[in-house]
């Protein structure tokens, strides 16, 4: 009978959701869902130094928003819990010392300046800094006197010496490692917490994970992790080490450090859930059909883990960006006033919020400019005309067409066309774009200066959708206010 597929991700609640951290959940949770298995999510909290506050809370936020939600967390819970590090400390402490009473660890009682000294005349003779063993040999009576007493210790893993270390990974097949090249890993730091050596194998067998996903750049510690299985004498997962996604020079992994490695950076933006789905799905795999556009579960559907590309993806901002104003071309209208409303929510800007209550006028704006979004936070600045009033600036006025008289000519023109128009809800706007355009003609002005000037009243400036659209949404009152205001001015 087959196991139940489990996989997981365990990030350190150390910083806000990280967009490395969405690519792993990304490819746990599709793995997991294809075969119908379930998705975990562990907080690694043992580094209390580090620890952020609301840091657990961000990441839950994120993943629900984003649309993997986990089967079991510390939010969700689960019959494997407790999903936190921090509130399984006896647990790996009755593990550790089963090590000890099987002679696969032992007591360190070494000061941090002896250990520092230890690296330092390592560094000095080219050797890589390890631990020297120095306590390896210590009794266990002696080590229990010394602990009854009160030193401070830790717990380290005994490894062995002269030993090729056989490491299979379902990406890269198999890779040996010399023992001789492996440190006495601590297992149990002297405040009691776990490394994470210690903890994610203990954590891992006992919440039945089949499949450990893993950034490439934790292949090294990978000997220490079988070798703890074999000294447990528990059944090794799956391992996978896929790529970690690059900075967008090539340049080493997307860093904290970097704005854009944040989910809320993303999410401030206006990018959509599933665009960015896409996106780090298509980072480091192919459609079997070709496609560059696909939701989620299809990417669920032919996913697997010996289709992912080997080479580290670099990040792409502008290719990000043209996926997801994909996203926002084929979204219907009311499904994309609902997105733009829940971004405004989300940034809580409360003057476009305002804007969006009258839901059947916001409707006509977002049809016109629908094909101009590129991030949802474009919304704001491609409307604010449709919605508030413009300053006029008279002298980019008089520019947009040939001279002021002829740009004052032309306003009355239009102004006075629209204002004798009976019924504004029917008005042939077609026909007046045609008596603009034969009154250009009549003056010897060129197409742009006849309609130019009106677009900049209306709009406030140059670039705008289809003029007459414009007029259309804004309204017979609105369009001869603005006229009028621009006339006086002049």
């Amino acid at each position: 009978m087959k196991k139940l597929v489990r996989t997981r991700i365990a990030p350190s609640p150390t910083g806000f959701a990280h967009l490395g951290t969405i690519y792993q959940a990304l490819i746990n949770y599709s793995y997991a869902k294809r075969r119908k298995g379930s998705f975990v999510w562990r907080s690694e909290d043992t580094d209390q130094a580090r620890f952020i506050k609301g840091a657990e809370e961000n990441l839950n936020n994120h993943l629900h928003w984003i649309g993997l939600v986990p089967d079991e967390s510390p939010f969700e819970g689960g019959k494997f819990g407790p999903y936190r590090q921090s509130e399984r400390l006896e647990i790996y402490s009755k593990y550790a010392k089963k090590l000890i009473e099987k002679g696969h660890a032992y007591y360190c009682f070494c000061s941090s300046e002896r250990l520092k000294n230890v690296r330092e005349q390592m560094q000095k003779e080219g050797k890589p800094p390890m631990y020297d063993k120095h306590c390896v040999g210590l009794d266990k009576k002696t080590s229990e006197e010394r602990i009854k007493s009160g030193e401070s210790f830790v717990i380290r893993m005994k490894t062995p010496q002269n030993e090729i270390i056989k490491v299979h990974d379902e990406i890269l097949g198999n890779i040996e490692f010399d023992s001789n090249t492996i440190d006495d890993q601590v297992l149990i730091k002297s405040d009691g917490f776990p490394t994470y050596h210690m903890a994610v194998v203990v954590d891992d067998h006992l919440m039945k994970i089949t499949h450990m996903v893993r950034a490439r750049e934790w292949l090294p510690s990978s000997p220490k992790l079988i070798l703890l299985y074999s000294y447990f004498g528990w059944e090794l997962p799956k391992l996978i080490h896929v790529p970690v996604i690059l900075n967008s020079n090539g340049k080493g992994k997307l860093s904290k450090r970097h704005g854009h490695s944040s989910v809320d950076y993303y999410r401030n933006l206006g990018f959509l859930p599933q665009a960015i789905l896409n996106y780090l799905s298509h980072l480091i795999w192919n459609h079997p059909k070709g496609k560059e556009i696909y939701d989620l579960k299809d990417f669920i559907k032919y996913f697997d883990f010996k289709d992912i590309s080997s080479q580290g993806p670099r990040l792409d901002l502008d290719k990000l960006k043209w996926i997801n104003g994909q996203y926002i071309r084929k979204l219907e209208i009311n499904k994309l006033y609902h997105a733009i409303f829940d971004h405004y929510t989300y940034t809580n800007d409360s003057q476009v919020l305002t804007w969006l209550k009258d839901k059947y006028y916001s409707f006509k704006v977002i049809s016109l400019i629908q094909e101009r979004l590129v991030v949802l936070n474009d919304f704001k600045q491609l409307v604010e005309y449709f919605y508030t009033d413009i300053t006029l600036n008279t002298e980019e006025l008089i520019k947009s067409g040939q001279d002021k008289e002829q740009v004052l000519v032309l306003l009355s023109f239009v102004y006075e066309k629209i204002d004798q128009s009976e019924n504004w809800t029917k008005i042939n706007l077609h026909n007046l774009e045609g008596e603009i355009r034969e009154l250009a003609k009549e003056n010897d002005w060129k197409t742009i200066h006849a309609f130019m000037p009106v677009r900049v009243v209306l709009t406030g400036t140059k670039q705008s959708p289809p003029l007459f659209d414009v007029i259309q949404v804004l309204g017979k009152e609105k369009t001869l206010y603005r006229l009028n205001k621009s006339i006086q001015a002049l």
